[in-house]
């Protein structure tokens, strides 16, 4: 995950997602995860997706 051009980590489910979100500053970061507002770009297959 990349925010503002750095690199935060990798995410392997959605609750890696959030918290990186929370780090980087968003307050309702599971809202924003849920309603995906367009702002994520997903790589691979989307957010139903997570390879192990």
């Amino acid at each position: 995950m990349q925010v503002d051009g750095e690199v935060l980590g990798v995410a392997y489910g959605m609750g890696d997602l959030v918290e990186f979100l929370r780090r980087a500053g968003l307050e309702d970061a599971e809202g924003a995860v849920a309603s995906d507002g367009g702002f994520i770009d997903w790589r691979g297959e989307g957010p139903g997706e997570w390879a192990a």
